[in-house]
């Protein structure tokens, strides 16, 4: 048993977990130094496999990336186990995420992307998911979509 517990606690993260606001986020202007996500294995990259995935790709100095952070880290909690959560600086990305930078940044941030377990794109656009700051129901609505709810 103890064994089976060293396996499991060696195998590496999928994706981005734990995932929480950068402090000192502006919401209304570009003056936040900070990429707005922070968390636990944000240069895990694995999308698709058989889980629905939400890829985030953001960057900071950018209130709008910083409105769009506030709705994934919001509804992380109630999809967490149920999809993947990929997370792109694309000022910083990791080596692991660049293939999915190339496949998916036409170089307007935030861009979000939602895939179905299958890893087919069921939403990919660059811009707010919605108009008003704290509303999360669209991108709710993708994300219970791609996880078949």
């Amino acid at each position: 048993m103890a064994a089976l517990s060293l396996l499991f606690a060696a195998a590496p993260a999928l994706a981005a977990d734990n995932l929480r606001l950068a402090s000192g986020l502006s919401f209304t202007d570009d003056s936040s130094a900070n990429f707005p996500i922070v968390g636990d294995h944000l240069d895990d990259a694995d999308a698709g496999a058989g889980h629905a995935t939400l890829l985030f790709i953001g960057t900071a100095h950018c209130w709008n990336t910083n409105r769009e952070a506030e709705r994934v880290v919001a509804l992380y909690p109630l999809f967490r186990d149920r999809m993947r959560f990929v997370v792109i600086d694309v000022d910083h990305p990791s080596e692991a995420q660049r293939p999915l930078l190339d496949a998916h940044y036409h170089g307007l941030i935030p861009t979000v992307v939602v895939l179905d377990p299958r890893g087919a794109v069921l939403y990919e656009r660059a811009g707010e998911t919605a108009a008003t700051r704290g509303d999360s129901a669209p991108l709710s609505t993708l994300l219970n979509k791609a996880v078949g709810d």
